[in-house]
């Protein structure tokens, strides 16, 4: 391959791995394969790194062979094995991550003036070294594999799985359920984490101490049921976020454990840490669920604000603030050190602007509810 084209193209790898417009559309296509959707988006991420990272190697080092190990790759590759991610949609991900980042490196080699012929030995060299990181890809995935396959662990997490994804493959038979540790009869917690690390996920179910619980990676995440909530309750408190649904039959566990995924990006948004109760979340759980009807709302209701404008921000901040506090003024110019007098008369500018008289008057469920809603959209997509 010809230098300049190397260099060009080595120069667009790297304004790609810049440009999180561009990561997002490699994410994209990666998550077309399911089962790689259901990996929280951070996973995803990393996964596009690693294939960026791969392809921005092959030309830092241009007299460099193809790697005979790539832990970063081989790593990867474990990963998704103790996930439960299945080979072929694994590769799926891999691959289409792949020729999504192909496409837009083509395009925009092309637009730096790299001629056709040069782009194709510089595509050649890239496409070597992709493939040799996708075979590390599947010798880390298949050690992995292989090493699970021994222990006992691997049948719990694997029998775990299936209850939580509506029994895929059948009923399962009582025996199997409680060689796992769990009574079919029992009620059962359905516990879901952000935890996604499988070293880190060991080390939590060591700390929760629940006995006859049966804990896994499970779409990437640290999920479970228990017959009870975590004893040392107070001792994670400040730890990751870990949301308990109610105990249910064993029947009704794919249903909650749904609900639980719904409710931890809203958790998240939330800033919440240690244990949370799904039941806690309903309402944010049930909003976070309609974005457009979210933005729809806030859209009539506050369209003529300004995202750009500071005060403006200001006001919907304290009108926020004061639905927060049960339309109380005086706890609401506490929280944002102002006089009364200051938080009253932003809620009347508020009010004039929108066109909405006495908005704030009604202490209703639904109304406040609107407003909440309205505010809390708004706030968050004008954000600077």
């Amino acid at each position: 391959m010809a230098d300049e084209g190397r260099r060009v193209l080595g120069a667009v790898l790297r304004a790609m791995v810049a440009d999180e417009r561009v990561v997002d559309e490699v994410i994209a296509a990666a998550r077309t394969s399911p089962e790689v959707a259901r990996l929280p988006e951070a996973e995803n991420r990393r996964h596009v790194a690693v294939l960026l990272a791969s392809g921005l190697a092959s030309f830092d080092d241009p007299a460099a062979g193809l790697p005979d190990e790539d832990p970063v790759a081989a790593a990867l590759g474990a990963d998704r094995a103790e996930q439960g991610v299945p080979l072929t949609a694994l590769l799926h991900g891999v691959q289409a991550g792949r020729r999504r980042a192909l496409e837009i490196g083509v395009a925009r080699a092309r637009e730096a003036g790299v001629p056709d012929r040069e782009l194709l030995d510089a595509l050649l060299h890239f496409d070597r070294h992709a493939g040799a990181m996708e075979r590390h890809v599947i010798n880390g995935y298949h050690t992995a594999q292989l090493e699970l396959a021994r222990t006992a662990r691997d049948a719990r997490t694997q029998l775990l799985r299936r209850l939580l994804h509506d029994g895929a493959g059948g009923p399962l038979p009582e025996a199997e359920v409680r060689q796992a540790g769990l009574d079919p009869g029992a009620r059962l917690h359905c516990v879901l984490s952000a935890v996604t690390d499988p070293v880190r996920a060991r080390a939590l179910e060591r700390e929760l101490d629940v006995p006859g619980a049966l804990f896994g990676l499970v779409d990437g995440r640290f999920s479970g049921l228990a017959p009870r909530l975590p004893a040392r309750r107070d001792a994670i408190g400040d730890g990751p976020l870990l949301l308990v649904s109610p105990a249910v039959p064993l029947d009704g566990v794919p249903a909650v454990h749904r609900l639980c995924a719904q409710a931890l990006p809203a958790a998240a948004a939330h800033g919440l840490t240690g244990v949370r109760r799904l039941t806690d979340l309903a309402g944010e759980t049930a909003l976070a669920a309609q974005p457009a009807l979210a933005a729809l709302l806030a859209g009539e209701m506050l369209g003529a604000l300004d995202p750009a404008d500071a005060f403006h921000r200001e006001l919907a901040r304290t009108a926020l603030t004061y639905l927060d506090l049960g339309h109380r003024l005086d706890l609401t110019a506490a929280a944002l050190h102002v006089h009364p007098n200051t938080a009253r008369h932003r809620l009347l500018r508020l009010t004039r602007l929108t066109g909405a008289a006495d908005a704030f008057d009604d202490p209703g469920v639904l109304p406040t509810l609107r407003w909440w809603w309205a505010l809390h959209t708004w706030l968050n997509a004008a954000r600077p």
